[in-house]
């Protein structure tokens, strides 16, 4: 299946999501925080990014906004998944290049729907 990269502060939200994703067959790896993760999509090339929004120093719109800029990574599709639940949150966050948006809680049905959606088929 695909590797996904999860960028996200919280390690309880990295092993829910880590957990999800390899009981549907997916290969996953992970970043504590913004800087880390944009590095480490520079350096993995992952199949998907999900991206976390609130977190300390760079915020994900910002790091969704470097990679989606880059030449070398803006061929990954971003998933956000937050709790900022605004519809002006969406908008933006699709405007700096995510390519879906998804409000914590997200069922587990819905959040891997979404990611066949994004993959390469």
């Amino acid at each position: 299946m695909a590797h996904i990269l999860i960028i996200d502060d919280s390690p309880t939200d990295i092993r829910v999501f880590t957990t999800l994703l390899e009981k549907a067959g997916h290969r996953v790896s992970s970043a504590g925080n913004a800087e880390d993760g944009i590095a480490a999509v520079r350096r993995e090339r992952p199949d998907l990014v999900i991206m976390d929004v609130i977190m300390p120093g760079m915020n994900g719109f910002q790091a969704t906004r470097t990679l989606s800029r880059d030449e070398a990574t803006a061929h990954i599709p971003i998933v956000i998944i937050t709790t900022k639940s605004m519809e002006t949150d969406r908008v933006w966050g699709l405007r700096q290049g995510a390519k879906d948006f998804v409000t914590k809680p997200v069922s587990e049905k819905e959040l891997l729907a979404r990611i066949q959606n994004l993959l390469p088929s």
